[in-house]
């Protein structure tokens, strides 16, 4: 297709206007700032690979030839100048996302957005269910959102910022009652942003430490998420009094967000992480939350203003006012005198004093966040029963609403360990030298006697042994000092066997974290299956767990529920991306199955990454996609790097990210309670069987069978770029020996993402697919994708990766491998080649990606940017390896490329 023929719907011509007065925008600023040098330099590269985009193969080997041995500062500034069009782009799109919502409510009000609150009660009411029975399932639904932090993605909080500003300035040009000066006001606002982008480094000079990822996860917890959770509750509310005539304002809905971070208790491959970091962390998030709530209790004060001598306060208010009086010191110093008058702005003075001193560590200071609670409440209900519903109550419900959310601990820190370690540490304790090399059967023998018995070390424990003990120690202090939501779940990651899980329970008896009152463990456990053995044998080894007594009555202690993690990433790299989501699907199957037949409440922790590839995508498609019975009114979900930017990244999108689980986790549920959800056909199971078996074989044969496949992926991506990038605290490997086997999987589907291969996100699928359709026939297998949502799901998320990669691209990549490697390439291709055909017969279609035009869209107005910081980055990395990889000039530009095509495919692996 030509560009010339790339057509915008009516719906979506804003977007182009807007894409096309920010690339202008941006062109002005390079000018400016770069130079008339650099802006002709940038269009010549960008009316070249438009021309070759549009078949001219003269223009592709133009600007091949132009990029080539540019200097490395003017390779940077052009590269920065594409990624800078890019972030424009990627903020127009999402600002015309939240343009199109609000279309829903102005000119559709009466038909609600799909996927939405509205939409999610209408459905039930359809259905049959009362406003009663809806209240009563709402009550029991938990959407929990975890935010990790991502080693190859960390965007400065600082640019984060000015994106929310640039933001809101596209938004305000939509009002239609600007002025002309005010229209050129926003402009020159926005280009100030731009151009101070432009100044600004992206990426810092030194790599993160664990406090810099808890701040970019503070970013969006409390710029983002504390300002939206009121607002998230106020639509249920009246979507309520719009479906059932409820009256919005008698309606008192139970608090189902909560949200968690893995910032600062992520220990797994990551040393840095250990009991210091867990007090660090919990102490910054209870400082920044009782901050928040000292700021907003004095935006209240400025508010209610109301004066005794015009209206009444509650007698409990006035007396709560007066005990203050006698508990602070200097209490009537707190407010001016020209205030005694005002009872709500005298007790918000006196309340901000009590979070000053809990935030000062001072005597008098609110000990937890009940009491907080039961203040401001005072203040609502004085306001309730003095003519105050419309005089400043809604500000003070929304206020309590954030504290049942975020408490005085803001977000709930999971803490997560490798088994491995956990093993090590059991073998110093026992003094057992064989402890690693026993089989799991005995090591699991020996840990339920050790727990039965109570026994502890029998001798000292080294280095590893105190510094693990002490995590536990941490996490007894922490829940004391900020409650017991400061600190979710123990996490095991890397379980694959009962003694895993047995190994935590015991190390936390080690370190007497433990309830007195019960005796069992005071921390629940959740072991996280990552591997595809791991995950095919996840059912037997919680069947093996609850079969002993003593685990049993430790999930009584802590009412018989049970998290269980499903890793997307470790079975992606190490069965494809068809073979892991069907291990995936069966192993929520199996886990619900045995938790279910032993009595125990199950919560499915999906531990997803950003990219397709390592489970990304949309927040309902997990709910969809899962098993009947798997999800059954909780939805706890692990959210990083392109999942958290594009989900969370600005107001409007966090609240349809919230709006969207709620929607599927509603509906599924109420289906599940009533019986309408049915097991999975068998016949469509045995189809996604024969495609995981058979794209699994593809895929291992070529990944891990050619034994000098892992030098062509180190020849042809720029993985040795990704080590030295200064971005996350966690190291790209699991240990310091290198290979395959040691590559975490986030850069092993970065740098493919980076040559356009896209290969993690569609390799295999090929094969798969065609031995499906020779065994089960076409339009069986077409009945299976189209009436499956999990099939259909998968299908459409390799079509979306086979539709991004761009093996033309790809192909100046190859150039990097000796030749010897370069036949590689030629498998890569003819099993892309296969996937295309495989999936077009499937879906009946001419072209990748018909089904989504707004994606296909996007994708090819993309790629002309792309091109040329693909082909610089190709010629940087020969000229930079030439050298030794010592030249630091080389290196710099090389990250401007690894970051601009980050920006322009919005995938960090």
């Amino acid at each position: 297709m030509q560009r010339s023929d790339i057509h915008f719907p009516h719906k979506h011509e804003p977007l182009r206007d807007d894409v096309h007065a920010l690339g202008a925008l941006v062109g002005a600023i390079l000018r400016e700032q770069g130079g008339e040098q650099l802006f002709e330099l940038v269009e010549l590269d960008r009316v070249a690979a438009i021309r070759g985009r549009g078949g001219s193969r003269e223009a592709r080997t133009e600007l091949a030839a132009c990029v080539r041995d540019r200097p490395p500062a003017l390779a940077r500034d052009l590269l920065r100048a594409f990624a800078m069009w890019f972030q424009v782009v990627n903020l127009a799109e999402q600002v015309h996302r939240i343009r199109r919502r609000r279309d829903y409510f102005l000119k559709d009000s009466q038909r609600p957005q799909p996927g939405g609150v509205e939409d999610a009660l209408g459905a039930l009411k359809a259905k049959g269910l009362s406003q009663q029975e809806v209240c009563e399932l709402i009550g029991t639904l938990s959407i929990q959102p975890v935010l990790a932090p991502h080693s190859t993605e960390a965007s400065r909080r600082t640019l984060l910022r000015k994106q929310q500003r640039i933001a809101q300035r596209l938004l305000e040009r939509l009002d239609p009652s600007l002025t002309p000066n005010e229209s050129r006001s926003i402009w020159s606002n926005i280009r100030m942003e731009l151009t101070t982008a432009w100044q600004t480094e992206e990426l810092p000079r030194e790599r993160l430490t664990v406090a810099d990822e808890r701040e970019q996860i503070l970013f969006y917890l409390v710029e983002i998420l504390y300002r939206v959770v009121p607002a998230f509750y106020e639509e249920i509310a009246q979507a309520l009094e719009k479906v059932y005539g409820a009256r919005a304002g008698t309606l008192r809905l139970p608090a189902m967000l909560h949200f968690g971070s893995w910032a600062g208790g992520d220990m797994d491959g990551n040393p840095d992480v250990h009991a210091k970091t867990i007090r660090e962390t919990l102490a910054r998030h209870h400082q920044v939350i009782l901050q928040r709530y000292f700021t907003e209790c004095q935006g209240l004060a400025e508010r209610l203003s109301q004066s005794a001598s015009r209206v009444s306060a509650s007698a409990e208010l006035g007396r709560r006012v007066e005990e203050y009086m006698r508990l602070l010191p200097g209490a009537r110093a707190i407010t001016p005198a020209r205030h005694d008058r005002m009872p709500y702005r005298v007790f918000l003075a006196q309340i901000g004093e009590r979070l000053r001193s809990a935030y000062e560590g001072r005597a008098n200071g609110y000990e937890n966040a009940h009491q907080f609670r039961e203040d401001i409440a005072l203040i609502a209900l004085s306001l309730r029963a003095n003519k105050g519903g419309n005089a400043g109550l809604f500000y003070v419900e929304r206020l309590l609403r954030r504290i049942e959310t975020f408490g005085f601990h803001l977000a709930t820190l999971d803490v997560r360990q490798h088994a491995g370690v956990l093993h090590e540490v059991i073998a110093q304790g026992f003094d057992d030298t064989r402890w690693l090399g026993r089989d799991r059967g005995e090591r699991r023998q020996l840990l339920t006697q050790a727990l039965e018995k109570d026994r502890g070390p029998v001798t000292e424990l080294g280095a590893l042994g105190r510094r693990t003990l002490a995590v536990f120690d941490a996490i007894v202090q922490s829940r004391h000092r900020y409650g017991p939501d400061a600190i979710g779940y123990f996490i095991v990651s890397g379980a694959a066997g009962a003694d895993d899980v047995l190994a935590a329970l015991l190390l936390a008896r080690w370190a007497e974290v433990y309830d007195k009152r019960t005796g069992e463990v005071a921390l629940d456990i959740a072991p996280q299956f990552e591997t595809p053995e791991a995950l095919a044998a996840c059912g037997r080894t919680m069947q093996e767990l609850l079969a002993e007594p003593l685990y049993r009555r430790y999930l009584e202690a802590h009412g018989r529920r049970q998290c269980v993690l499903i890793g997307y990433s470790d079975s992606n790299k190490e069965a494809g991306p068809c073979a892991a989501r069907f291990i995936i699907h069966q192993a929520q199957r199996d886990l619900t199955a045995v938790l279910r037949d032993a009595g125990e409440q199950h919560v499915l922790f999906y531990a997803r990454g950003g990219s397709v590839a390592r489970g990304g995508g949309r927040i309902e498609a997990i709910i969809r996609a899962a098993p009947a019975g798997a999800v059954d009114g909780v939805l706890r979900v692990r959210e990083q790097g392109a999942t958290v930017k594009q989900g969370y990244g600005l107001r409007p999108i966090a609240m349809r990210t919230l709006e969207r689980a709620f929607n599927a986790l509603t509906l599924t549920t109420a289906a599940l309670r009533r019986g309408e959800l049915t097991a999975d056909e068998p016949g469509h199971v045995e189809i996604a069987a024969h495609l995981a078996e058979e794209s699994r074989g593809a895929y291992r044969r070529l990944i891990y069978g050619q034994a000098q496949f892992y030098q062509f992926f180190e020849a042809v991506t720029p993985i040795d770029v990704i080590e030295r990038m200064q971005i996350g605290a966690r190291s790209v490997h699991r240990s310091e020996r290198a290979g395959l086997e040691e590559l975490l999987p986030v850069p092993w589907v970065f740098a493919w993402s980076q040559t356009r291969y896209m290969l993690p996100g569609w390799y295999g699928a090929g094969c798969g697919l065609a031995a499906v359709v020779e065994k089960f026939g076409l339009p069986r297998v077409r009945e299976a994708f189209s009436s499956w949502f999990f099939l259909r799901n998968l299908l459409d998320d390799i079509e979306t990766m086979l539709a991004r990669a761009d093996l033309e691209i790809a192909h100046y990549y190859d150039a990097l491998a000796p030749e010897e490697l370069r036949r590689y390439s030629v498998e890569l291709r003819a099993e892309f080649q296969r996937a295309c055909t495989q999936v077009l017969a499937i879906r009946d279609s001419r072209e990748l990606l018909d089904f989504d035009p707004t994606m296909q869209r996007s994708i090819r107005l993309r790629n002309p940017y792309l091109d040329p910081m693909n082909l610089m980055q190709v010629d940087l990395l020969e000229r930079w390896r030439a050298g030794g990889r010592e030249d630091r000039e080389l290196f710099a530009a090389l990250l401007a490329s690894v970051g601009g095509i980050a920006q322009g495919l919005q995938s960090t692996g």
